[in-house]
Protein backbone atom coordinates (compact mmCIF):
# COMPACT_ATOMS: atom_id res chain seq x y z
CA UNK A 1 0.00 0.00 0.00
CA UNK A 2 1.31 3.31 -0.62
CA UNK A 3 2.19 5.56 2.01
CA UNK A 4 -0.74 8.22 1.42
CA UNK A 5 -3.21 4.89 1.41
CA UNK A 6 -1.76 3.78 4.82
CA UNK A 7 -2.14 7.61 6.02
CA UNK A 8 -5.80 7.46 5.37
CA UNK A 9 -6.52 3.76 6.16
CA UNK A 10 -4.40 4.72 10.07
CA UNK A 11 -6.95 7.71 10.13
CA UNK A 12 -10.17 6.10 9.29
CA UNK A 13 -9.01 3.03 12.03
CA UNK A 14 -8.08 5.81 14.76
CA UNK A 15 -11.57 7.72 13.77
CA UNK A 16 -13.46 4.44 13.77
CA UNK A 17 -11.82 3.76 17.50
CA UNK A 18 -12.77 7.12 18.73
CA UNK A 19 -16.25 7.09 17.43
CA UNK A 20 -17.50 3.55 17.78
CA UNK A 21 -16.12 4.11 21.74
CA UNK A 22 -18.46 6.73 22.02
CA UNK A 23 -21.56 5.42 19.58
CA UNK A 24 -20.82 1.74 19.02
CA UNK A 25 -23.91 1.61 16.15
CA UNK A 26 -22.08 4.42 14.43
CA UNK A 27 -22.33 4.87 10.60
CA UNK A 28 -19.53 4.83 8.16
CA UNK A 29 -20.65 7.84 7.56
CA UNK A 30 -19.89 9.11 10.40
CA UNK A 31 -16.69 7.94 10.48
CA UNK A 32 -15.26 9.21 7.34
CA UNK A 33 -16.75 12.56 8.63
CA UNK A 34 -14.78 11.80 11.97
CA UNK A 35 -11.63 10.74 9.88
CA UNK A 36 -11.90 13.78 7.54
CA UNK A 37 -11.98 11.65 4.04
CA UNK A 38 -15.26 10.99 2.01
CA UNK A 39 -17.41 8.42 2.65
CA UNK A 40 -16.54 6.64 -0.80
CA UNK A 41 -12.39 6.39 0.90
CA UNK A 42 -13.79 4.69 4.30
CA UNK A 43 -16.05 2.68 1.56
CA UNK A 44 -13.25 1.95 -0.77
CA UNK A 45 -10.74 0.81 2.14
CA UNK A 46 -13.19 -1.27 3.66
CA UNK A 47 -16.35 -3.18 2.27
CA UNK A 48 -18.98 -2.47 4.95
CA UNK A 49 -18.58 -1.95 8.47
CA UNK A 50 -18.06 -5.51 9.73
CA UNK A 51 -14.94 -4.97 7.47
CA UNK A 52 -14.02 -2.09 9.20
CA UNK A 53 -14.22 -3.36 12.74
CA UNK A 54 -12.22 -6.89 11.87
CA UNK A 55 -9.33 -4.58 10.56
CA UNK A 56 -9.79 -2.27 13.88
CA UNK A 57 -10.01 -5.33 16.18
CA UNK A 58 -6.54 -7.11 14.12
CA UNK A 59 -4.97 -3.23 14.59
CA UNK A 60 -5.83 -3.21 17.99
CA UNK A 61 -4.01 -6.50 18.67
CA UNK A 62 -1.39 -6.32 17.07
CA UNK A 63 -0.66 -3.29 19.42
CA UNK A 64 -1.49 -5.04 22.62
CA UNK A 65 1.08 -7.70 21.21
CA UNK A 66 3.75 -5.35 20.74
CA UNK A 67 2.97 -4.29 23.82
CA UNK A 68 3.89 -7.62 25.29
CA UNK A 69 6.75 -8.13 22.67
CA UNK A 70 8.32 -4.42 24.43
CA UNK A 71 8.40 -6.03 27.93
CA UNK A 72 10.68 -8.93 26.80
CA UNK A 73 8.44 -11.55 28.40
CA UNK A 74 10.71 -14.55 27.47
CA UNK A 75 13.97 -13.41 28.43
CA UNK A 76 13.00 -10.29 31.81
CA UNK A 77 12.86 -11.61 34.59
CA UNK A 78 9.19 -12.52 35.43
CA UNK A 79 8.19 -9.97 37.87
CA UNK A 80 9.96 -7.09 35.91
CA UNK A 81 8.15 -8.03 32.81
CA UNK A 82 4.79 -8.87 34.23
CA UNK A 83 4.80 -5.15 36.07
CA UNK A 84 6.00 -3.87 31.74
CA UNK A 85 3.46 -5.86 30.55
CA UNK A 86 0.79 -4.24 32.74
CA UNK A 87 1.81 -0.79 32.32
CA UNK A 88 1.88 -1.53 28.47
CA UNK A 89 -1.31 -3.00 28.06
CA UNK A 90 -2.82 -0.33 30.38
CA UNK A 91 -1.52 2.01 28.07
CA UNK A 92 -2.71 0.32 24.98
CA UNK A 93 -6.29 -0.88 26.05
CA UNK A 94 -7.09 3.06 26.99
CA UNK A 95 -6.74 3.45 23.51
CA UNK A 96 -8.06 0.84 21.48
CA UNK A 97 -10.97 0.16 23.70
CA UNK A 98 -13.40 -0.65 21.17
CA UNK A 99 -11.61 -2.81 19.21
CA UNK A 100 -10.11 -4.51 22.06
CA UNK A 101 -13.73 -5.72 23.45
CA UNK A 102 -14.31 -6.54 19.24
CA UNK A 103 -11.10 -8.84 19.80
CA UNK A 104 -12.12 -10.93 22.13
CA UNK A 105 -15.56 -12.04 20.82
CA UNK A 106 -15.37 -15.40 19.63
CA UNK A 107 -14.70 -15.67 15.56
CA UNK A 108 -13.28 -12.06 15.81
CA UNK A 109 -10.92 -11.79 13.26
CA UNK A 110 -8.36 -11.30 16.42
CA UNK A 111 -9.41 -14.75 17.70
CA UNK A 112 -5.77 -16.40 16.74
CA UNK A 113 -3.73 -13.41 18.04
CA UNK A 114 -5.86 -13.66 21.35
CA UNK A 115 -5.48 -17.10 22.17
CA UNK A 116 -1.77 -16.57 21.41
CA UNK A 117 -1.65 -13.43 24.09
CA UNK A 118 -3.12 -15.95 26.74
CA UNK A 119 -1.15 -18.53 25.79
CA UNK A 120 2.06 -16.27 26.34
CA UNK A 121 0.41 -14.85 29.51
CA UNK A 122 0.10 -18.13 31.02
CA UNK A 123 3.89 -18.91 30.10
CA UNK A 124 5.20 -15.85 31.73
CA UNK A 125 3.24 -17.19 34.69
CA UNK A 126 4.35 -20.32 34.45
CA UNK A 127 8.30 -18.67 34.72
CA UNK A 128 6.97 -16.81 37.78
CA UNK A 129 6.27 -20.49 39.07
CA UNK A 130 9.37 -21.70 38.59
CA UNK A 131 10.89 -18.60 40.17
CA UNK A 132 9.21 -18.89 43.26
CA UNK A 133 7.18 -15.26 42.53
CA UNK A 134 3.42 -17.80 42.26
CA UNK A 135 3.07 -21.01 44.83
CA UNK A 136 4.24 -24.20 43.07
CA UNK A 137 0.10 -25.05 42.52
CA UNK A 138 -0.58 -21.50 41.33
CA UNK A 139 -3.28 -22.56 38.74
CA UNK A 140 -1.95 -21.07 35.47
CA UNK A 141 -5.45 -20.40 33.53
CA UNK A 142 -7.00 -19.07 36.28
CA UNK A 143 -4.01 -16.52 36.97
CA UNK A 144 -4.40 -15.46 33.95
CA UNK A 145 -8.02 -14.83 34.21
CA UNK A 146 -7.50 -12.62 37.61
CA UNK A 147 -4.91 -11.01 35.87
CA UNK A 148 -7.00 -10.02 32.72
CA UNK A 149 -9.90 -9.20 34.93
CA UNK A 150 -7.67 -6.54 37.17
CA UNK A 151 -6.57 -5.30 34.19
CA UNK A 152 -10.19 -4.67 32.59
CA UNK A 153 -11.11 -3.06 35.50
CA UNK A 154 -8.13 -1.00 35.72
CA UNK A 155 -8.82 0.34 32.12
CA UNK A 156 -12.61 0.68 32.92
CA UNK A 157 -12.79 2.61 36.22
CA UNK A 158 -9.98 4.63 36.11
CA UNK A 159 -9.49 7.65 34.38
CA UNK A 160 -7.56 8.34 31.68
CA UNK A 161 -4.78 10.49 32.82
CA UNK A 162 -3.75 7.70 35.38
CA UNK A 163 0.17 7.03 35.59
CA UNK A 164 0.09 3.49 33.96
CA UNK A 165 2.90 2.63 35.74
CA UNK A 166 1.23 3.40 38.82
CA UNK A 167 -1.81 1.30 37.61
CA UNK A 168 0.67 -1.77 37.24
CA UNK A 169 1.94 -1.58 40.36
CA UNK A 170 -1.34 -1.68 41.78
CA UNK A 171 -2.70 -4.34 39.03
CA UNK A 172 0.71 -6.82 39.98
CA UNK A 173 0.71 -6.06 43.56
CA UNK A 174 -2.97 -7.35 44.01
CA UNK A 175 -2.45 -10.26 41.46
CA UNK A 176 0.71 -11.57 44.20
CA UNK A 177 -0.90 -10.30 46.92
CA UNK A 178 -4.72 -9.58 46.79
CA UNK A 179 -6.18 -7.33 48.56
CA UNK A 180 -5.61 -8.06 52.65
CA UNK A 181 -3.05 -6.62 54.27
CA UNK A 182 0.62 -6.73 53.26
CA UNK A 183 2.26 -9.00 55.72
Amino acid sequence: MRSDAERSVRSILEAAERVLADNPAASLEQVAEAAGVARTTVHRRFANRQALVDALAVTAARHLREAVDAAHPDTAPPLVALHQITANVIRTKGSWQFALAAADLPGSAAEADQRDLARRCVELFGRARDQGVLPPDADLEWTRRVYYALIGETVHGTPESADPDTLAARVVHTLLNGVGRAS
